[in-house]
Protein backbone atom coordinates (compact mmCIF):
# COMPACT_ATOMS: atom_id res chain seq x y z
CA UNK A 1 0.00 0.00 0.00
CA UNK A 2 1.39 3.45 -0.85
CA UNK A 3 2.05 5.53 2.30
CA UNK A 4 0.63 8.38 0.75
CA UNK A 5 -2.87 6.34 0.48
CA UNK A 6 -2.68 5.35 4.12
CA UNK A 7 -2.01 9.04 5.21
CA UNK A 8 -5.04 10.20 3.24
CA UNK A 9 -7.08 7.60 4.45
CA UNK A 10 -5.75 8.46 8.24
CA UNK A 11 -6.50 12.28 7.79
CA UNK A 12 -9.97 11.06 6.02
CA UNK A 13 -10.18 10.34 10.28
CA UNK A 14 -9.28 13.26 11.54
CA UNK A 15 -11.44 15.38 9.17
CA UNK A 16 -14.49 13.51 11.01
CA UNK A 17 -13.18 14.58 14.11
CA UNK A 18 -11.94 18.37 13.74
CA UNK A 19 -16.00 18.73 11.87
CA UNK A 20 -17.62 18.18 14.70
CA UNK A 21 -15.11 21.14 16.88
CA UNK A 22 -16.78 24.09 17.74
CA UNK A 23 -15.22 27.66 18.95
CA UNK A 24 -16.06 26.85 23.16
CA UNK A 25 -14.49 23.20 21.71
CA UNK A 26 -10.86 25.30 21.34
CA UNK A 27 -9.50 25.54 25.05
CA UNK A 28 -9.98 22.31 26.04
CA UNK A 29 -7.20 20.39 27.30
CA UNK A 30 -5.32 17.69 25.10
CA UNK A 31 -3.49 14.81 26.04
CA UNK A 32 -0.35 17.09 24.36
CA UNK A 33 1.53 18.36 27.58
CA UNK A 34 0.43 22.31 27.81
CA UNK A 35 -1.53 22.32 24.40
CA UNK A 36 -4.82 23.33 24.36
CA UNK A 37 -7.32 22.38 21.23
CA UNK A 38 -6.65 25.09 19.03
CA UNK A 39 -2.91 24.95 19.90
CA UNK A 40 -3.22 21.08 18.60
CA UNK A 41 -5.18 21.80 15.51
CA UNK A 42 -3.10 25.17 15.15
CA UNK A 43 0.18 22.89 15.07
CA UNK A 44 -1.32 20.22 12.30
CA UNK A 45 -2.38 23.04 10.27
CA UNK A 46 1.20 24.13 10.54
CA UNK A 47 2.77 20.58 9.75
CA UNK A 48 0.36 20.02 6.69
CA UNK A 49 1.24 23.02 5.17
CA UNK A 50 5.13 22.54 5.94
CA UNK A 51 5.19 19.15 4.56
CA UNK A 52 3.44 20.34 1.44
CA UNK A 53 6.21 23.09 1.17
CA UNK A 54 8.96 20.47 1.56
CA UNK A 55 7.25 17.66 -0.89
CA UNK A 56 7.23 21.35 -3.83
CA UNK A 57 10.31 22.74 -2.92
CA UNK A 58 12.38 20.54 -0.45
CA UNK A 59 12.31 21.75 2.79
CA UNK A 60 10.06 24.67 4.51
CA UNK A 61 11.35 27.76 6.04
CA UNK A 62 9.39 27.68 8.86
CA UNK A 63 7.08 24.55 10.42
CA UNK A 64 5.44 26.62 12.91
CA UNK A 65 3.57 29.16 10.85
CA UNK A 66 0.07 27.80 10.81
CA UNK A 67 -2.61 29.90 11.27
CA UNK A 68 -6.59 29.24 12.56
CA UNK A 69 -8.10 33.02 12.00
CA UNK A 70 -11.65 32.79 12.53
CA UNK A 71 -12.47 29.56 10.89
CA UNK A 72 -10.24 26.53 12.48
CA UNK A 73 -11.86 24.05 10.41
CA UNK A 74 -11.57 26.06 7.36
CA UNK A 75 -7.91 26.39 8.13
CA UNK A 76 -7.79 22.76 9.00
CA UNK A 77 -9.16 21.67 5.76
CA UNK A 78 -7.15 24.01 3.44
CA UNK A 79 -3.69 22.73 5.22
CA UNK A 80 -4.92 19.04 4.40
CA UNK A 81 -5.62 19.88 1.07
CA UNK A 82 -2.78 21.47 0.39
CA UNK A 83 -0.54 18.46 2.25
CA UNK A 84 -2.45 16.09 -0.33
CA UNK A 85 -1.86 17.74 -3.06
CA UNK A 86 1.87 18.23 -2.88
CA UNK A 87 2.10 14.83 -2.01
CA UNK A 88 0.18 13.56 -5.05
CA UNK A 89 2.80 14.04 -7.44
CA UNK A 90 4.91 10.98 -7.59
CA UNK A 91 7.93 12.80 -7.72
CA UNK A 92 7.54 13.50 -4.32
CA UNK A 93 9.27 10.10 -3.49
CA UNK A 94 12.26 10.50 -5.75
CA UNK A 95 12.96 13.75 -3.76
CA UNK A 96 14.70 14.33 -0.58
CA UNK A 97 12.80 16.40 2.18
CA UNK A 98 14.41 18.29 4.94
CA UNK A 99 11.57 17.77 7.49
CA UNK A 100 11.79 20.42 10.27
CA UNK A 101 14.57 19.46 12.77
CA UNK A 102 14.71 16.31 12.12
CA UNK A 103 17.16 16.15 8.78
CA UNK A 104 16.56 15.13 5.31
CA UNK A 105 15.04 11.98 3.91
CA UNK A 106 13.55 10.51 0.77
CA UNK A 107 10.05 11.23 0.46
CA UNK A 108 8.70 8.09 1.37
CA UNK A 109 10.32 8.41 4.61
CA UNK A 110 9.14 11.98 4.88
CA UNK A 111 5.71 10.47 4.08
CA UNK A 112 5.80 8.12 6.38
CA UNK A 113 6.96 10.74 9.40
CA UNK A 114 3.39 12.60 8.54
CA UNK A 115 1.85 9.84 8.96
CA UNK A 116 2.98 8.58 12.35
CA UNK A 117 1.97 12.69 13.15
CA UNK A 118 -1.63 12.39 11.80
CA UNK A 119 -2.05 8.99 13.64
CA UNK A 120 -0.90 10.36 16.59
CA UNK A 121 -2.73 13.94 16.53
CA UNK A 122 -5.82 11.81 15.36
CA UNK A 123 -5.95 10.38 18.98
CA UNK A 124 -4.90 13.72 20.54
CA UNK A 125 -8.21 15.47 18.90
CA UNK A 126 -10.25 12.49 20.01
CA UNK A 127 -9.05 12.62 23.50
CA UNK A 128 -9.91 16.44 23.75
CA UNK A 129 -13.13 15.94 22.43
CA UNK A 130 -14.05 12.90 24.08
CA UNK A 131 -14.72 11.02 20.80
CA UNK A 132 -14.13 7.71 19.75
CA UNK A 133 -10.88 7.46 17.43
CA UNK A 134 -11.19 4.50 14.92
CA UNK A 135 -7.83 4.75 12.52
CA UNK A 136 -7.38 2.58 9.87
CA UNK A 137 -5.83 -0.81 11.22
CA UNK A 138 -2.46 -0.41 8.29
CA UNK A 139 -2.12 3.39 8.93
CA UNK A 140 -1.81 1.80 12.70
CA UNK A 141 0.63 -0.23 12.15
CA UNK A 142 2.82 1.22 9.93
CA UNK A 143 3.20 4.54 12.29
CA UNK A 144 3.71 1.61 15.13
CA UNK A 145 7.27 0.24 12.67
CA UNK A 146 7.96 4.24 12.54
CA UNK A 147 7.53 4.54 16.28
CA UNK A 148 9.76 1.46 17.35
CA UNK A 149 12.68 3.37 15.74
CA UNK A 150 12.65 6.28 17.38
CA UNK A 151 14.81 6.26 20.02
CA UNK A 152 14.12 7.62 23.73
CA UNK A 153 17.29 9.11 23.87
CA UNK A 154 17.44 13.08 22.87
CA UNK A 155 13.34 13.08 22.41
CA UNK A 156 14.00 16.55 25.36
CA UNK A 157 16.19 18.31 22.78
CA UNK A 158 14.00 18.18 19.78
CA UNK A 159 10.49 18.50 21.71
CA UNK A 160 9.19 16.04 19.26
CA UNK A 161 8.02 13.57 21.46
CA UNK A 162 8.07 12.74 25.49
CA UNK A 163 9.52 9.36 26.73
CA UNK A 164 7.78 5.91 25.76
CA UNK A 165 5.85 4.96 28.86
CA UNK A 166 4.70 1.41 29.96
CA UNK A 167 2.00 -0.20 28.74
CA UNK A 168 0.34 -3.54 29.85
CA UNK A 169 1.61 -6.62 28.02
CA UNK A 170 -0.42 -7.58 25.19
CA UNK A 171 -1.55 -4.10 24.49
CA UNK A 172 -3.33 -2.72 21.08
CA UNK A 173 -1.08 -1.65 18.11
CA UNK A 174 -2.71 1.54 18.83
CA UNK A 175 -1.78 1.59 22.60
CA UNK A 176 1.88 0.54 21.80
CA UNK A 177 2.04 3.36 19.07
CA UNK A 178 0.55 5.59 21.93
CA UNK A 179 2.75 4.80 24.62
CA UNK A 180 5.95 4.44 22.30
CA UNK A 181 5.66 8.16 21.30
CA UNK A 182 5.29 9.27 25.61
CA UNK A 183 1.18 9.44 25.27
CA UNK A 184 -0.83 7.60 28.55
CA UNK A 185 -3.56 5.74 26.19
CA UNK A 186 -6.21 6.02 29.21
CA UNK A 187 -5.58 9.81 29.22
CA UNK A 188 -9.37 11.42 29.48
CA UNK A 189 -10.11 15.13 29.56
CA UNK A 190 -10.39 15.79 33.60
Amino acid sequence: MDLRELDRRALLVLDKIVATVTPADLARPTPCAGWTLADLLRHQVSENHAFATAAREGSAPDWDAGELGDDAQGAYAASVDDFLDAFADDAVLERQLTINHFGTFPGPVAAHMHLVDTVAHGWDLARALGLPYEPDAEAVHLALELAERIPDEGREKNNSFARSVEIPAGASELDRFLALLGRDPSWTVS
